[in-house]
């Protein structure tokens, strides 16, 4: 009985997956269905991969996938609530720190959200105080309302 050896395709891509350090836990839905099909075109024909087997790896897509969509969902809340919380600030008198750990005082005039420079898609919330920029998150205290204009 003769052995299949795996292509070389195969190998360089568990290679360079090894030396970039991602785990499992990294892996998206298409580089798993690249696997699942590289997996099913190498096996052995006198030993073939079992239904059950087959069947496992297709609802650990599935969970992949699901998983995905509610980490996208909870983060698209979690964005909405964070807006909602910096506009209802507006027209209040805050006490928050800067980006610069400068401590600053006054009346939030704006809120806005900013795109990450990391390319993740990622945003932050910022409030506005006079020529200030703050994060949501280093507000520090919420004194009260004031008049804008006052």
């Amino acid at each position: 009985m003769s052995r299949i050896p795996a292509t070389t395709s195969i190998d360089q891509s568990t290679t360079k997956s090894d030396q970039q350090g991602s785990g499992l836990n990294e892996v998206d839905v298409d580089q798993f269905l690249g696997l699942l099909i590289a997996e099913l075109q190498n096996q052995d024909p006198l030993d073939p991969m079992k239904n059950s087997e087959l069947v496992q790896q297709i609802s650990q897509i599935r969970t992949i996938s699901a998983t995905n969509q509610l980490t996208d969902t909870l983060t698209s809340v979690l964005l909405g609530q964070n807006t909602a919380t910096a506009s209802s600030l507006i027209g209040k008198r805050v006490t928050a720190l800067t980006d610069d750990a400068e401590n600053v005082e006054g009346v939030v005039t704006r809120a806005s959200v900013t795109v990450n420079d990391g390319g993740d898609g990622g945003r932050t919330i910022r409030i506005h105080i006079g020529d200030k920029s703050v994060r949501l998150d280093n507000i520090r205290e919420i004194v009260g309302e004031e008049e804008v204009g006052a």
